[in-house]
């Protein structure tokens, strides 16, 4: 299956505009629910600024704790939303999350119509120090924070856990400032202790592998370094969750499906494989019937082992 850039455009601000998707898009299957929460905060701004992009909304469990664990969960967008929160899975894995005691924390982050990578990294990040920084106020319990995104979102949930601990990398002749210096919590860790990857883009120097889309003249990392992977690979590697996976990475869960063209699967198939060589302790389902976003990879098993495998690497730092 072909389709342009601009094609590719479109099919993004539709699933970001649409209240409901019957299947993929850029933002995945958005089933439609009435969250069941105890407290919700919607717009909250976690940079410190008055920019939209910089806001996220937050939800606690309906069943009351002194305190939760979070998940920030990022929407996909193919880095070209500034502003899907309200779209961010919600009647899926955000609603099992809650479902099953985590609260649940998602942010917008700057496009790449707004800014160059790392910026998106950097504003995840001040997401992730904010939970820790507000932690009393929000009920969070700082001890564990994961990070979770399907598509772009999983690429950007994926990379905070390789990164997780690297305040900079330099990758030949290419700097990166992966840490940032948004917010008021620049003391706080911007670390987190697991991450769930849906359908993420992990090796954006291998885009091509398995069944694919063809982007046309730009890609959506194109456009997101302004650049071109013949022109300057060191980019496309920085921006790579692959290339920074190391033994201390935190745990890491993958979702993809056999039948993405969007992101091909072998894009997490080889994720989990380097992670497994590294020791690091990982799952991967890769469903049969999968595409990018569609129904089939949101079935109650995935969303369970999701559940499962955070409780477990919970339940190993106790």
């Amino acid at each position: 299956m072909k389709k342009t850039l601009l094609s590719t455009i479109v099919m993004c601000m539709t699933a970001v505009a649409a209240v409901a998707q019957p299947a993929g898009g850029f933002g995945g299957f958005q089933q439609q629910t009435k969250l069941e929460t105890s407290q919700e905060w919607k717009d909250i701004n976690y940079a410190g600024d008055d920019k939209a992009y910089h806001t996220c909304d937050i939800y606690l469990p309906k069943k009351e704790a002194k305190s939760y664990p979070v998940v920030i969960h990022i929407y996909g967008s193919a880095w070209f939303s500034n502003s899907s929160k309200g779209m961010a899975d919600l009647g899926t894995i955000v609603k099992t999350l809650l479902d099953n005691g985590y609260a649940v924390v998602c942010p917008n982050h700057r496009s790449s119509m707004d800014a160059e990578w790392p910026a998106q990294i950097n504003d995840i990040r001040a997401v992730i120090r904010f939970v820790r920084g507000e932690a009393k106020k929000y009920h969070f319990d700082p001890s564990f924070v994961a990070t979770s995104g399907f598509s772009s979102g999983g690429h950007l949930s994926s990379i905070a856990a390789t990164t997780s601990g690297l305040k900079t990398a330099t990758i030949g002749q290419v700097k990166l400032d992966l840490e940032g210096s948004l917010g008021a919590y620049t003391n706080q860790s911007s670390t987190v202790n697991a991450a769930c990857d849906w359908s993420g883009p992990v090796d954006l120097t291998a885009m091509d592998c398995g069944e694919h889309m063809t982007m046309g003249e730009n890609s959506p990392e194109d456009v997101l370094l302004k650049s071109k992977l013949s022109k300057e690979p060191d980019k496309y590697i920085g921006l790579s969750a692959v290339h920074y996976v190391n033994k201390n990475n935190p745990p890491i869960i993958i979702f993809h499906g056999e039948k993405d063209n969007v992101v091909p699967g072998c894009q997490g198939k080889k994720f989990f494989e380097l992670l497994k060589a590294a020791g690091v302790k990982t799952e991967g389902t890769f469903p049969a019937e999968g595409s990018h976003g569609g129904p089939a990879m949101y079935t109650e098993e995935n969303l369970q082992k999701m559940v499962q495998f955070l409780n477990e690497v919970r339940n190993s730092k106790r």
